[in-house]
């Protein structure tokens, strides 16, 4: 590992940010007003630093302080809650928990009078997935569960009260989403098509048939948003017609659709609708950073007095149903998440509490927006993290990529960015074509194109950050989780003399296997990853040469494995493939197994000691700055 002594200018950084600071629990997170304003929930460890939701009565205190009349009302034993929220009985919250990184989730209800939790989906081995509550129907709930096929999801009803299940509606086998009603009735449905594609479901009553509102082809994308009050016009995104994804006003009547929003490049990120009335309030279009479009004129005043608070990003979180009251989360890139209660009648935010109070203690550092141009043409965006302290010039640099790929970077804080940036190193995450957001020619131009096209737009980004003088050629390593895990074996693979190191989170090895052990409810949606990757059925062959299992002789540079025993999506199989064929070519492969985590790591505890082999593994590579690893009591992590 090479010492402060070797490079000097190292010893210019600021102090190093303790992990746990990064990567430990949150304070308090992700709060949620009580549809009738009486109280506020939010995240908070427990005792023993396990997420449990908590509650404050806000008629009693406004204060920020836990001795202020916050308590705890859940007793999750081990992984931690993270997604939870109200009904409108006025006495339930709806929390979800799998076993172990299963993500088979069940709906857990808690009193918050009695503290009692009841498993309203008490079924082994089935997936529970919330479709809606209604202010109107307070003691029921929609769920979609794969109770009678693991493939397919059909409606349930719930009684919140007696926990009660209905079935309320049967899936014919191809829908993925159900939307209801105004009057809690499902209506609106979305269904897979063998043509990789979806199809727009609709039917004026209950009893009737579904009948078709339009069909999305395999390289378009949409789906609905809500209805009107009145049930006769249905809201819709889509990019039919258009490049980028647009928001519409779709007559149930005539079918005639007229649009709302839109931008030629962007894709709709995020629609606002009034809690009672369903009107659409403001729509979200994220470029480098959020920006928002008012469509309802009586929240102008409103959006304009929140963006005054503080600076960064802000989205409101929840709201009360008088509209009188608004929960509103602020994001920056250094900083913690701040929580603001805005008052609608006298246009004043009051700050509640911030996420992570401790990363007010720490020098953290900004991201910066980049963009450059591939070698066909394409201009691709990202962010740029670099330390503080030292210059710009000839670092070590981490080349981050972001799973899905269907998904995308945004800016604001991220801990991954702000760790490495803090241990010396330039890190750059790319939004290479593929990702979401840009429109669908940029999301098209990644179809087929796993360790092609895809992985060029990485190496491009190598190219840039040296042209900059920011990076080391010699020195960039490579790391990502799931389809980042994938990149960062490509890497080390198809380019080996690129990267200094790889580090490889719950990533596939083999494509082929991959798609044959997808979980059985993605076998609707095989259509479309077959378009957007190959056919496991007719071309296996091209699907190899894709494939970084097969190319292990080539690799040169070490590589960190992360995985979880339980993930349903990765399996364990696709690490364990990789690492065993490595070890007998007697290639440096170090693996790390959490047998309690399924895709990524959920438990603070695993979370810290993967990121303390992970820094290490990076500081004896790349020359970076290590805190010693030190005792992390509770993690469940196995060196294979």
């Amino acid at each position: 590992m090479q010492t402060t002594a070797e490079h000097p200018s190292i010893a210019l950084l600021p102090p190093l940010i303790p992990r746990d600071t990064l990567f430990g629990n949150p304070e308090r997170a992700r709060p949620q007003l009580s549809p009738d304003g009486k109280y506020l929930a939010f995240i908070a460890p427990d005792a023993n630093n396990v997420l449990q939701v908590w509650l404050r009565h806000l008629e009693e205190s406004t204060e920020v302080t836990p001795e202020a009349g916050d308590h705890q009302i859940t007793a999750d034993k081990k992984r931690g809650i993270r997604v939870y929220f109200w009904t409108y009985d006025g006495e339930h919250l709806i929390y979800m928990q799998d076993a172990d990184g299963d993500e088979n989730f069940h709906c857990y209800s808690v009193n918050i009078h009695t503290n009692i939790v009841r498993d309203l989906t008490p079924f082994q081995g089935v997936k529970a997935e919330p479709i809606d509550l209604d202010p109107d129907h307070p003691d029921q709930m929609l769920v979609g569960m794969n109770l009678n096929d693991p493939q397919i999801f059909d409606v349930f009803r719930i009684n919140l009260k007696t926990g009660a299940v209905e079935f309320d509606t049967q899936n014919p086998g191809n829908i993925v989403s159900w939307m209801a009603d105004p009057a809690f009735q499902i209506r609106v449905a979305v269904a897979a098509t063998p043509d990789g594609g979806s199809d727009l479901l609709y039917r004026p009553t209950v009893e009737q048939d579904w009948s078709l509102l339009r069909h999305w082809g395999p390289d378009d994308e949409g789906y609905p948003v809500g209805f009107s009050k009145d049930a006769q016009t249905l809201y819709i995104v889509g990019s039919h017609e258009v490049n980028a994804q647009r928001l519409l006003s779709l007559d149930l009547a005539t079918g005639k659709e007229t649009p709302i929003a839109e931008d030629p490049q962007y894709d709709v990120g995020g629609v606002v609708a009034h809690p009672t009335e369903y009107t659409l309030q403001a729509v979200a279009f994220y470029r480098d950073k959020l920006s928002w479009q008012i469509l309802d004129p009586s929240v102008a005043a409103d959006f304009a007095a929140i963006g005054q608070v503080r600076s960064g990003e802000f989205g409101i979180g929840s709201r009360t149903l008088a509209d009188d009251r608004w929960l509103v989360a602020y994001t920056t890139d250094d900083g913690p998440v701040y929580y603001y209660l805005y008052d609608r009648a006298s246009k004043t935010a009051n700050l509640l509490f911030s996420n992570q109070p401790a990363l007010e203690q720490v020098a953290l550092v900004p991201m910066q927006p980049i963009r450059y141009e591939s070698r066909d043409g394409l201009t691709i965006h990202g962010y740029l993290t670099t330390p503080i302290g030292i210059p710009t010039e000839n670092l070590p640099t981490v080349l981050l990529v972001h799973g899905g790929p269907w998904a995308r970077d945004t800016w604001g804080y991220d801990p991954e960015a702000q760790w490495l940036a803090n241990r010396g190193y330039a890190v750059l995450q790319v939004n290479f074509r593929g990702s979401t957001g840009y429109g669908k020619a940029f999301l098209n131009a990644g179809n087929r194109e796993w360790a092609a096209k895809m992985h060029d737009d990485l190496l491009d980004a190598v190219d840039w950050l040296v042209s900059q003088g920011i990076a080391d050629r010699d020195k960039v390593a490579i790391m990502g989780g799931s389809y980042g895990g994938y990149a960062t074996l490509v890497g080390l693979t198809f380019t080996p003399e690129v990267f200094a190191a790889g580090v490889d989170i719950v990533g596939p090895s083999n494509i082929s296997t991959l798609l044959k052990s997808i979980p059985p409810y993605w076998e609707p949606i095989k259509a479309q990853m077959y378009h957007r990757i190959g056919n496991l059925e007719t071309e296996p062959e091209f699907l190899d040469s894709r494939s970084p299992l097969f190319l292990i002789d080539r690799i040169q540079k070490p590589l960190l494995i992360g995985q979880g025993a339980n993930d349903p999506r990765v399996k364990q199989a696709e690490s364990d493939q990789i690492v065993a064929a490595m070890r007998q070519a007697g290639k440096p492969v170090e693996y790390v197994l959490y047998p309690d985590e399924g895709h990524g790591f959920a438990r603070p505890e695993n979370r810290l000691h993967f990121y303390a082999i992970a820094e290490a593994f990076l500081a004896k590579y790349l020359g970076g700055r290590c805190e010693p690893t030190g005792e992390i009591p509770g993690h469940a992590g196995e060196l294979r």
